[in-house]
């Protein structure tokens, strides 16, 4: 059973900034220079999960993720003279897209300080913006650090990925559009890294939708969040697949923002975002990122908690290294079992591989690869040993093709090392 759902209701005088008026007039400012991008129902994935899922395709956009929403509501308040002077920002690689393409399409001079780990893809984009690309530190918090000596030493204006009042305002129209399409959610389910996406969406929510449970997504690789959240301490990692999460400080904003609005605040492992990933792109022929698949990975994960109740998810973004994907989705293959790797036990004689390979062509299956080992075994003399890589239709399918060979007397299991 899930834990019971603590009161976040939103009161008129909570105090808490930005607003939904601030969240509103932010939509009115980006109205017509960012997507209002669909929100639709996955029959599909409700039937796997089984709850009622709304996906908001926030990889839809120009530069494939909502960051574009609080970059340009923060550049459409600059001064005459900070838009002069530049702007500088420090990212993983979506929301220095989001500043670059606007600010080149406002003629904002742009410097962007990005971790050395960086998918190339992001970097790329972002130097085809316009932006002067600075690549330092290994992680998004050295990165930072960098960014804030350039902003001192060159006269720059800090557009801050997260923790700034009209970048949160901005990334809340994400929810003011999904609560005005579906205002009866009965629970968000939100990506977090430094919490500006969740701070927003759950202000917005809030106002409109009281008795709205939200709940954030972290990985278990960076769980800052998470850890401040449940008043435990946590370690991050060095990387994650979710990179565009990978946030080892949280703002000071953002963060008093989720300890006052969310529900709770649960963890996801990078089995879980491949997961995601791969059914978005089998279901739902979109492509993500890993922060982007990272609500779902949760309604994976903690199904009994969104059981039977209409959840929206924020599918936050699509920069993915095709690299990366291509192994994700081979991964992903093994996983489902279309993707094999069997042993056989051959004698060593002419024709005996050929046999062996025909046996697993007439079961159906196709072989990618093959190994022929006489050597480094442990099988008698006279005797070798095949590695198959095989394609096929499923588990049961792969113990077909085991059973027709060991049929022929072919010695033959499922290789897992």
């Amino acid at each position: 059973m899930p834990p019971p759902i603590p009161d976040r209701r939103l009161e008129p005088d909570a105090g808490l900034k930005p607003t939904l008026e601030d969240i509103r007039q932010a939509a009115q400012r980006i109205a017509g220079q960012v997507e209002a991008t669909p929100f639709l129902h996955s029959r599909t994935l409700s039937q796997i999960v089984q709850a009622d899922v709304w996906l908001k395709f926030e990889n839809l956009q120009f530069t494939s993720s909502f960051k574009e929403r609080g970059a340009l509501n923060r550049l459409s308040k600059l001064t005459a003279a900070e838009r002069a002077r530049g702007v500088i920002a420090v990212s993983a690689g979506n929301h220095a897209q989001g500043v670059a393409f606007h600010a080149q399409r406002m003629g904002i001079p742009t410097v962007i300080v990005m971790p050395r780990f960086s998918p190339s893809v992001k970097v790329e984009r972002t130097r085809g913006f316009g932006a002067e690309v600075i690549l330092d530190g290994e992680t998004f918090d050295e990165a930072r650090k960098k960014a804030l000596e350039l902003a001192r030493s060159r006269g720059l204006t800090m557009v801050h990925p997260y923790d700034d009042m009209d970048v949160i305002a901005g990334q809340g129209t994400v929810g003011l559009e999904m609560l005005t399409a579906r205002p009866d959610l009965q629970c968000l389910c939100v990506a977090v890294g430094g919490g500006g996406l969740i701070s927003g969406v759950a202000i917005a929510a809030r106002a409109l939708q009281p008795d709205i449970e939200i709940v954030g997504v972290q990985t278990d690789r960076f769980p800052a969040m998470y850890a401040g959240f449940k008043g435990v301490t946590m370690p991050c990692a060095s990387a994650t697949l979710a990179e565009g999460i990978a946030v080892e400080s949280p703002g000071t904003i953002t963060s008093a923002v989720v300890r006052r609005l969310v529900n709770d605040v649960v963890l996801v492992g990078e089995g879980d975002i491949e997961h995601a990933i791969v059914l978005l792109l089998e279901i739902e022929k979109t492509l993500v990122e890993g922060a982007g698949a990272a609500s779902l990975a949760a309604l994976i994960r903690h199904s009994e908690r969104f059981r039977g109740r209409r959840v929206g998810l924020i599918l936050s973004g699509g920069n993915i290294e095709p690299l990366v994907l291509a192994d994700i989705l081979e991964r992903g293959m093994v996983r489902a079992g279309r993707l094999a790797r069997i042993r056989v036990t051959i004698r060593d004689v002419p024709g005996e591989l050929a046999r062996a390979a025909a046996i697993v062509g007439q079961a159906g299956a196709n072989i990618d690869e093959v190994a022929h080992q006489r050597a480094f075994t442990t099988l008698p003399a006279m005797n070798a040993q095949l590695e198959m890589q095989l394609q096929t239709r499923g588990p049961e399918h792969i113990e077909q093709v085991l059973q027709a060979l060991r049929a022929a007397g072919l010695p033959a299991d499922l290789y897992a090392g």
